[in-house]
C-alpha cells in the first residue's frame, strides 16, 4: 500500500476528509438535499426523479449522525475514495513527486468539489464511475471471477445512482467493440440487470413514472441559442473550474495508446457530443455533464506529469482556484462574506419563523416539493407538497403523503396568495402568505384517463379511485388546461362531463367511473395539448391527467 501511496497522499487525504466534514456540518441543506432526505425517510427501489442510491446514502449517514451531517457523511466517504481511486487509475511513476500537484488539480473541480459534501445522486454518479473504470483497467489485465462480479455489481451502482449512468457504460463499452463477443463481459452485464431488476419492478408499478416525466410529461421551452446551445458550453466550463483552459487543452493533446486510453477518450466525447446534440432541443443542466470530470481528471494529471509549462500552471491556477474555493465554502456557511445568497443561507430562519406562526400544525406548501422538504427538515413537523396544474409532479404526487395531513388542521402556503391569516418572509425579501384548513381533504391521486374519439368531438373520460375509500363526487370539479408545443400551462378552464352510466353519489374505491366531454373553446391561438385536473373542495386541480396531443 505504501508503493502505491505516499505518505503526503494520506496527510492531505485527511486533511481534505477533515474539512469536507466539517463543511457538511456546518453548511444548511441545499433544497435538492433536503428533497432527497425526505426520500429517506421511506425507504424504497425508486424515486420518481431518481433511483434509490442517494437516498441509502442519506439513510446510512443518518444511522451515524444527526442533523446535516446525517445528510453528508456517506458523501464524506465516498468523496475521498473517489480521490484514491483517481491516484490508482493513473500510472505514471512520476506521480509520487507530485502528490500536492494531484490534489490541487482534483480540488480545483468545482461541482467535484462541491459534491464532496453535498449529497446529490452526482456524488455516487462520480465515485462509481471512477470505480467503474478503476475495475474496467484491471478487467482489461486479467479477466478473472473478481473483476466480472466487480464490474457487474459496480454497473448496477451506477445505475442505482442516476439514469445519466447509462451513458458512463455505454461509451465505455463502445470504445472496444470486441465486449460483445467476450462472455465474462456478458456476465457482468446479466449481474448487473439482475441487482437492477427491482428498480425496474419498481418502474413498472408506478407506471414508469420517472421515466414518463423525463421523456414525455417535462415542461421545455422555444429554442434559444443563448440558453440552450451557449448555455451548454458555458456549463463544461463552470463544471471545471479556473483549470478548464489547461483541462481541455490536455484532452485535445492527449494520445491514445490502449484500451483504457480509449474508453477514456470515448466518455468524455461521448458525453460532450450527446449533450451538445440534446441542447437543440432543452437546457442542458451543469450537473448532467458531471461524468466527464472522472477521465479529465486522469487525462489532465498524466499531462501535468509529463509537461512542465503545463504543471507549472495547473499549479499556479490551481493555487487561485484553491483560494477562491476555500472563501466560496466559507460563504456558503456564513452569508456576509459575499452579498449574494444562496439555498444554504436562512433557511432555519423562515422555518422557526414560520413553526412559531403555524402553532405546530402540519403545513402544505403549494407547488414547492423544495419548501416542503426543507421545512418538514429543519421544524420535524410534517409538511408535504400538493401539486396542480401549473407545477409538475414529484415524489410528493405519487407517495402517500397526503394521507399524513388528511382530516387534520393544516397551515396552507401559497406564492399566489395576497394575505391570508399568517405570512412569513425568507431572506430574500419573498413574502409568502397561509390559510388555516380545518379537516383537510385532497384526492390528488385520483387518475384521469382519456380516450380520444375515432369519430366525432365526445371524448371518453374513465376516472379511477386508487385510494381505500370512496371519494365523495359532489367534492370534484373538472377542469382543462391547455399548454403550448413546449407542455407550458397558457389557460385553464372548467370542464362539463356527462356521466355515461347513472350518477352514483360516491366512487368507490378502486373502482372507476366514466363519462364523456367535449373540448370547451380555448382562448390560445392553436394549443397543443391539453390536461383534465380536477379540483376539490376548493383546491386549485390538480396533474391527474396525462398531457394529450392536440390532432
Amino acid at each position: 500500500m505504501s508503493q502505491k501511496f505516499p505518505r503526503l497522499f494520506f496527510i492531505l487525504l485527511a486533511v481534505l476528509f477533515a474539512l469536507n466534514l466539517l463543511q457538511a456540518s456546518f453548511t444548511e441543506l441545499i433544497y435538492d438535499e433536503a428533497y432527497y432526505w425526505y426520500y429517506a425517510q421511506d425507504m424504497a427501489w425508486g424515486y420518481f426523479d431518481h433511483p434509490s442510491m442517494v437516498a441509502f446514502l442519506i439513510k446510512l449517514s443518518s444511522l451515524l449522525f444527526d442533523g446535516e451531517l446525517g445528510v453528508r457523511f456517506m458523501s464524506c466517504v465516498l468523496s475521498a475514495g473517489t480521490y484514491v481511486l483517481l491516484w490508482l487509475l493513473t500510472d505514471n511513476p512520476k506521480k509520487k513527486d507530485y502528490v500536492i500537484h494531484f490534489f490541487l488539480l482534483v480540488f480545483s473541480f468545482t461541482l467535484m468539489n462541491a459534491y464532496g459534501f453535498l449529497t446529490l445522486p452526482d456524488t455516487s454518479l462520480l465515485f462509481f464511475t471512477a470505480l467503474f473504470l478503476w475495475l474496467y483497467k484491471r478487467f482489461l489485465k486479467i479477466e478473472d471471477t473478481v473483476a466480472t462480479i466487480g464490474l457487474g455489481l459496480v454497473m448496477a451502482a451506477l445505475m442505482y445512482s442516476k439514469y445519466h449512468a447509462v451513458l458512463v457504460i455505454l461509451f465505455v463499452f463502445a470504445s472496444n467493440y470486441k465486449l460483445i463477443f467476450n462472455k465474462k463481459a456478458w456476465l457482468a452485464v446479466i449481474l448487473a440487470l439482475i441487482c437492477y431488476t427491482p428498480h425496474f419492478v419498481w418502474l413498472y408499478q408506478n407506471d414508469f413514472v420517472s421515466i414518463t416525466f423525463h421523456l414525455y410529461e417535462r415542461p421545455n421551452q422555444a429554442y434559444s441559442f443563448d440558453e440552450f446551445t451557449l448555455g451548454y458550453f458555458l456549463n463544461i466550463v463552470a463544471i471545471i473550474g479556473l483549470l478548464f483552459y489547461w483541462i481541455y487543452g490536455a484532452l485535445f493533446k492527449f494520445k491514445v495508446t490502449d484500451k483504457f486510453s480509449k474508453a477514456l477518450v470515448y466518455l468524455v466525447y461521448g458525453v460532450l457530443i450527446f449533450f451538445f446534440i440534446s441542447s437543440f432541443n432543452r437546457r442542458v443542466q451543469a450537473q448532467w455533464a458531471i461524468v466527464i470530470t472522472i477521465p479529465l481528471a486522469i487525462i489532465a494529471f498524466n499531462r501535468l506529469l509529463e509537461n512542465a509549462k503545463s504543471r507549472k500552471w495547473m499549479y499556479r491556477i490551481g493555487m487561485v482556484s484553491l483560494v477562491l474555493l476555500m472563501y466560496a465554502r466559507a460563504w456558503m456557511i456564513y452569508q456576509p462574506l459575499f452579498p449574494m445568497l444562496f439555498e444554504t443561507h436562512g433557511n432555519k430562519e423562515w422555518v422557526n419563523d414560520l413553526k412559531t406562526k403555524s402553532g405546530g400544525v402540519p403545513v402544505i406548501f403549494e407547488n414547492s416539493y423544495r419548501r416542503s422538504s426543507m421545512y418538514e427538515f429543519y421544524s420535524d413537523v410534517p409538511a408535504i407538497s400538493l401539486n396542480n396544474f401549473m407545477y409538475r409532479k414529484n415524489q410528493y404526487s405519487i407517495d402517500g403523503s397526503e394521507e399524513r395531513v388528511r382530516g387534520k388542521k393544516v397551515l396552507y402556503i401559497s406564492k399566489y396568495k395576497k394575505s391570508g391569516d399568517i405570512s412569513y418572509m425568507h431572506l430574500d425579501s419573498t413574502v409568502f402568505h397561509g390559510i388555516f384548513m380545518d379537516d383537510f381533504q385532497s384526492y390528488r391521486r385520483l387518475k384521469c384517463i382519456v380516450e380520444k374519439p375515432e369519430t366525432g368531438i365526445q371524448y371518453s373520460l374513465k376516472v379511477y379511485n386508487p385510494y381505500p375509500f370512496d371519494v365523495p363526487l359532489d367534492q370534484l370539479k373538472y377542469t382543462i388546461s391547455y399548454s403550448n408545443e413546449h407542455k407550458q400551462v397558457k389557460q385553464m378552464r372548467s370542464l362539463k362531463v356527462n356521466p355515461v352510466s347513472r350518477q352514483e353519489s360516491l366512487l368507490k374505491s378502486k373502482d372507476t367511473i366514466n363519462y364523456t366531454f367535449e373540448l370547451p373553446l380555448s382562448q390560445m391561438e392553436n394549443p397543443s395539448y391539453f390536461r383534465i385536473g380536477i379540483a376539490e373542495n376548493n383546491l386549485p386541480p390538480g396533474l391527474n391527467g396525462k398531457p394529450i396531443k392536440i390532432e
